[in-house]
């Protein structure tokens, strides 16, 4: 799908609002995003309305499972499929810049070949083969993940992942063996998952090669309708769980409530509110510990030239959450200690921390190094360079990176729970345990609140960004204007 969109869209005028918006589809958590899905796919939820409505479907829609807790997990695969495509577009962005498509499209067109042929026959297989971690991380969250199984897949039998979850807190702890033994059998899922895709990757890149210089045919791709669909379901989803927060009857198949309220924001608003709070804490404390560890990896790597692997850093990112997770609090119970809030912020921290460093990445290359060798030229040490510098130059790429941890932590589901030990309870653990079958107007408010948490704090960012770029041009402006007017006037 993501390479659909790309094959259509790359040199349409329409790109650069697509582009802009990756970073507000990304923004939006999983567990909201499954709530607003189930809202819209459920068996009573607005398409099914929207179907009575328009074709007058009299099938007792209310008994027939749709897409959310299907026996087959057809809507929890579709969900998640639409939920990573702009995470895979956004990824795939600098790929794509460096492989020059201008140049490319102009010799293809040279050789007579179209478009569309130019786009799966020379770029397909570099794109592929660049995209590998990306591809791993996603499968790797694909077949852990839990909240959003909880939300969207089946029940009876669940996911794999939400069985040992299941496993896990059995409160005989005889069965313990039992949830590690699971744990085990995940991660090597997971494993043979990634070596499937190294190998459908080496069929298509280099096994078979034939499909490559096979005359000028190609296969269509339905692009306009994955990104209408996408973008159709993402806008869809925020008005509607408004609209579920705000309704006091809404009775099936009418398509908008008959009697409204704000009764139920007034009687959650405390304990939303403390929840938010406690997200809002560990959210800054993770999101900023992983920017100085990000910035620290980016420095080492710069100074001593000798980067950190990249499979290193992504290993949160490639292995089941729920595998790592079970070793943090095996070691948590070793050392006997209490400070639940340490840990549940060192977990953040370790799975933001990956994100960051990617995020920070570009920056950091791109960075020009004529600026520090002059800068050094005129006595000024490194530490002098990197705050005067360095830092005004990279900081609006800072404060998304640390907008982007943010956001992470927001989503964590599993770590908060497991190493938090139950006492803390944030706005998406609340969410997840709403949405298995509390009032469904309850779960619109903390679904809501959930996400517009990343929003708020990507919009900060990108406000102080764009602040920093404007003061730095007047800067720039007042220092060209003094330097003119101070120059000293010449004689002949």
């Amino acid at each position: 799908m993501s390479f659909a969109i790309l094959q259509r869209f790359w040199f349409h005028p329409r790109w650069k609002r697509i582009e802009n918006s990756l970073s507000i589809l990304l923004a939006l958590p999983h567990v909201a995003f499954a709530i607003g899905f189930a809202f819209l796919f459920a068996s009573t939820g607005w398409v099914a309305r929207l179907l009575y409505y328009g074709f007058e479907l009299r099938d007792n829609s209310h008994e027939v499972t749709w897409l959310v807790h299907d026996p087959y997990a057809i809507g929890l695969t579709i969900a998640l499929a639409l939920k990573e495509v702009p995470f895979i577009l956004l990824i795939s962005l600098p790929i794509l810049q460096q492989l020059n498509l201008t140049k490319m499209k102009m010799l293809s067109a040279s050789l007579g070949y179209s478009e569309p042929q130019m786009w799966w026959k020379i770029v397909f297989p570099q794109w592929l083969r660049k995209i590998r971690f990306t591809l791993f991380a996603v499968a790797a969250y694909a077949i852990s993940v839990v909240d959003f199984s909880l939300v969207l897949g089946p029940s009876t039998p669940p996911t794999f992942s939400v069985l040992v979850w299941q496993w896990f807190n059995e409160p005989d702890l005889n069965l313990l063996p039992r949830a590690a033994s699971g744990v085990v059998v995940l991660l090597l899922l997971a494993s043979i998952v990634l070596v499937a895709i190294v190998v459908l990757e080496w069929l298509f890149t280099r096994g078979y090669r034939a499909w490559q210089s096979s005359g000028r045919s190609h296969f269509p791709l339905p692009h306009k309708s994955i990104l209408t669909l996408l973008f159709t379901i993402s806008g869809a989803m925020i008005p509607l769980t408004l609209i579920w927060s705000l309704a006091q009857r809404w009775r099936f198949p009418d398509l908008f409530p008959t009697q409204w309220t704000g009764q139920f924001w007034y009687d959650e608003w405390p304990n939303v509110l403390h929840n938010m709070e406690t997200s809002v804490l560990l959210a800054l404390g993770s999101g900023s510990l992983a920017l100085l560890l990000g910035i620290l990896a980016q420095e080492y790597r710069l100074h001593t030239q000798r980067a950190i692997p990249v499979y290193i850093i992504a290993l949160p990112m490639l292995l089941p959450q729920l595998s790592l997770l079970f070793g943090i609090q095996v070691l948590t119970l070793l050392m006997a200690s209490q400070a639940y809030t340490w840990w549940v912020v060192w977990a953040h921290t370790f799975f933001a921390f990956p994100l960051v460093y990617l995020a920070l990445s570009g920056p950091w290359q791109s960075y020009n190094s004529n600026f520090s060798k002059i800068a050094r030229s005129l006595g000024k040490s490194e530490w002098q360079i990197f705050w005067k510098i360095k830092l005004p130059l990279l900081f609006p790429a800072l404060l998304y990176a640390w907008a982007v941890g943010i956001s992470v932590s927001l989503a964590q589901y599993l770590p908060t729970l497991m190493l938090g030990g139950g006492r803390l309870t944030t706005i998406t653990t609340e969410a997840v345990a709403l949405s298995s079958g509390y009032d469904r107007r309850v779960t619109a408010i903390y679904a809501l609140c959930q996400a517009l948490l990343p929003f708020v704090f990507f919009s900060i960012a990108l406000l102080l960004g764009r602040m920093q770029i404007h003061r730095y041009r007047a800067a720039q402006l007042t220092t060209v204007f003094h330097d003119i007017f101070s120059r000293k006037p010449r004689h002949p």
